[in-house]
């Protein structure tokens, strides 16, 4: 069975099976570099990585069209659920089954809050496992040594890494990253949006295929194939 992953833009993308949707942190709407059109999509699970604007975007607004359900951690969660979503509250640690196969939410090092100031838990991350494949998507974060735990326990086939400093993390300390988790295929988000992220990432590319991890630079609305 075919895992796709299409890049909306930012930290967004959409993941696929033959029956099965799931966005991560979608930031479509207000998204600047977004070509991505909702409306014809299959949508069952929406997971958002933190609370800011950036990341949650239209998470409840396709969460009530779709009647997709969004998980996240239990303080985002309640807020989405007082808005109208269909929710599902976890924490770091956490794993969900699915359908389409399951979702742990792990640590990341960043804030949270909701885009009217709200406290809205501990940011993570999320390993999902598809097929086989374990997809790992980092959110917004400092290179951190839980990065080291997930490498050596967990070993994900592909990591979704930030890279556009600020914010986050930048390209040297990704390319840490990626080794400590112990993947071999990076795809870098979070950079080029706005102007504060600009990243340019010759060096980034040249460095990983030194290290025998595969760089994979996705345009927004690019697709693979898992």
């Amino acid at each position: 069975m075919t895992t796709t992953i299409e890049y909306i833009g930012h930290s967004a993308v959409y993941i696929y099976t033959e029956n099965h949707g799931i966005l991560i942190d979608p930031f479509i709407t207000d998204n600047p570099k977004a070509n991505f059109d909702i409306k014809d999509k299959n949508v069952n699970d929406i997971l958002v990585t933190h609370a800011h604007a950036d990341h949650l975007g239209d998470a409840i607004p396709i969460s009530r069209a779709k009647k997709a359900v969004v998980t996240a951690t239990f303080e985002l969660a309640n807020f989405c659920a007082q808005r109208g979503a269909y929710t599902n509250g976890i924490n770091l640690g956490g794993k969900i089954a699915f359908d389409w196969g399951s979702a742990r939410f792990l640590p990341a090092f960043h804030s949270s809050s909701t885009p009217d100031g709200q406290y809205a838990g501990m940011p993570a991350s999320i390993l999902l496992e598809i097929n086989g494949i374990k997809i790992y998507h980092a959110g917004d974060t400092c290179l951190n040594q839980e990065m080291k735990t997930v490498g050596e326990v967990y070993k994900p086939d592909i990591a979704f890494l930030p890279v556009g400093s600020h914010f986050t993390m930048d390209t040297k300390e990704a390319i840490i990253a990626a080794q400590w988790l112990n993947t071999k295929k990076v795809v870098p988000i979070h950079y080029n949006t706005f102007d504060l992220i600009k990243t340019d990432l010759k060096e980034f590319e040249t460095e990983l295929k030194n290290l025998n991890i595969e760089p994979i630079i996705l345009s927004c609305g690019e697709k693979i194939k898992l």
